[in-house]
């Protein structure tokens, strides 16, 4: 089957890659049109430096090359992923299935990238998400990710696409859900990050992450997902992944801030785009328009965007007024 991956960063060139493995017929768009000689000739991508190009693997920086592929993953960044949507569109067969790859949300509008990409398509887009370092997938190390659609034949189809003796994918009806647990947890996962930097311990995180998980879930079914969906891959299973692992962007940025560097120095110094900076933004305001209580996430929305003290914030947060941990504890 032939497919293209629209973007190169780490995440698309390791889905490129196991798409080969699996046996399509595949090529990488890349917006680097200046490093296509460099990955052509050494079968590397400096963005995802341990791992190895298939040969059969072609790498283009024109558009057209999605023309007459069954299956268009779109890989870019969040930011500039409606632009990106807009340039290959017109070459998008009617007939292509395209996945969304993407974790974020879009500034301003807030929408999903599932959203960003139909608005600028016209496709119904199945996401593809869950724990899932590129470095680990690329070197098959085994993995599980979620195919989201509300088409039930839809999502089978990128089931079957990617499914591998190493890789396991489960559908799921839920595309907000794991849309918003796969952008969500960057930014409890920068959060977990800060508390390392500082040199907490294993309680802190666990704590962190829980809590963290509860008011995500909260934010979630307020904007139309399903309480379950964050129990499980693109919950849960990302959250534990994002928050524990160096592979982690969001991590290692703020491990840098929680040892005193600026947020900005933090993330340039991480090299990669940090989407759990943005994340943290949206759901910010999201939860400020829909009035739901997310203490964590508003800590981490004053430390990166109004300069607040991080030890501060984490005093402030342990320091709330006590209260049960379930919502609805169900006593007499």
């Amino acid at each position: 089957m032939k497919a293209t991956v629209v973007g190169s960063g780490a995440w698309g060139t390791a889905l490129a890659i196991r798409l080969c493995r699996n046996g399509h017929d595949v090529t990488m768009w890349t917006y680097e049109k200046d490093l296509i000689p460099q990955m052509e000739s050494t079968r590397r991508n400096p963005r995802l430096p341990g791992a190895v190009l298939p040969p059969e693997l072609k790498i283009s920086g024109d558009y057209s090359c999605i023309a007459g592929c069954k299956v268009v993953v779109m890989a870019s960044p969040s930011f500039p992923l409606r632009s990106v949507c807009r340039g290959a569109a017109p070459y998008i067969d009617p007939d292509a299935v395209v996945v969304s790859v993407t974790k974020g949300l879009e500034q301003g509008t807030h929408l999903r990238m599932s959203e960003v990409i139909a608005q600028e398509t016209g496709k119904h887009v199945v996401v593809l998400t869950g724990p899932s370092h590129a470095e680990e997938v690329s070197i098959n190390i085994p993995t599980g990710l979620l195919a989201a659609s509300t088409d039930q034949s839809l999502a089978e189809f990128v089931q079957d696409v990617f499914m591998a003796d190493t890789l396991r994918v489960y559908t799921c009806p839920d595309p907000v859900g794991a849309e918003l647990g796969a952008a969500l947890k960057n930014v409890i996962a920068l959060c977990a990050g800060v508390t390392d930097g500082l040199g907490f311990g294993d309680n802190t995180k666990a704590m962190l992450m829980t809590r963290g998980l509860t008011e995500t879930a909260r934010l979630g079914v307020a904007l139309g997902a399903r309480t379950e969906t964050f129990a499980g891959l693109a919950g849960v299973g990302d959250l534990i992944v994002t928050c524990t692992s160096m592979h982690s962007r969001n991590r290692r940025a703020g491990i840098l801030i929680g040892q005193g560097k600026g947020v900005q120095e933090a993330m340039q110094e991480v090299g990669a785009v940090v989407e759990g900076y943005y994340a943290t933004r949206s759901a910010y305001e999201l939860g400020q328009a829909k009035g739901i209580d997310m203490p964590i996430t508003e800590a981490a929305y004053r430390v990166l965007y109004e300069g607040a003290d991080v030890r501060k914030e984490i005093q402030n947060l342990l320091t709330r007024q006590r209260k049960s941990e379930s919502e609805n504890p169900g006593w007499l």
